[in-house]
């Protein structure tokens, strides 16, 4: 669980699929983040710190180890609930337009673990849901219109490797340019 790695490798995954540019782990944020994470669990609350950067907090009880992706998953299951025809900052709406903010660049993670009980801060530069007008327009992207571009190309190889052989075969080859 320590692998801060694995919580950055979730984020991007999310953020792909949002024409968002993948995130940077911080050091700065991972010392900030793990300090909140320490105190929420010392103190036993769900509180967000008073950082002007981004923030997600999640909590959990449970036996078994947690992971990375759980915690990440949890954020962003609440895709559901956008409204993309009334885009915005919304209460059950914040942590999933957090993690896609196509404008944040630097992620940090804390993560703070007794018995049953773990805590995991995420913090994020620069902080998302802005809610000056067009920022979230141009932030949280629908999945898929982000700027990939697609080309194929198809070589025949009938005539330049396998001419003498007899041979036809051909080779197709997929490049993809993404531009963020």
């Amino acid at each position: 669980l320590t692998d801060l790695r694995r919580f950055l490798e979730a984020h991007n995954s999310y953020r792909k699929l949002h024409g968002a540019p993948p995130l940077a782990l911080s050091s700065e944020l991972n010392a900030t983040a793990q300090k909140w994470a320490d105190r929420l669990l010392a103190l036993g609350l769900m509180n967000h710190s008073d950082t002007k950067d981004g923030e997600n907090i999640y909590t959990v009880l449970k036996s078994e180890q947690l992971t990375a992706k759980e915690a990440v998953d949890s954020w962003y299951s609440e895709v559901k609930d956008y409204n993309w025809n009334n885009p915005g900052l919304k209460s059950n709406t914040g942590h999933f337009t957090q993690v896609v903010w196509k404008e944040t660049t630097q992620l940090g993670v804390g993560v703070a673990t007794v018995g049953t009980r773990s805590y995991v801060v995420a913090q994020y530069r620069p902080a998302g849901n802005m809610t000056m007008p067009g920022k979230f327009e141009s932030n949280v992207l629908r999945q898929g219109k982000g700027k990939q571009h697609f080309r194929e190309y198809t070589f025949s190889f009938f005539w330049l490797l396998f001419f003498n052989l007899g041979y036809n075969d051909s080779l197709s080859v997929v490049f993809t340019d993404t531009r963020w």
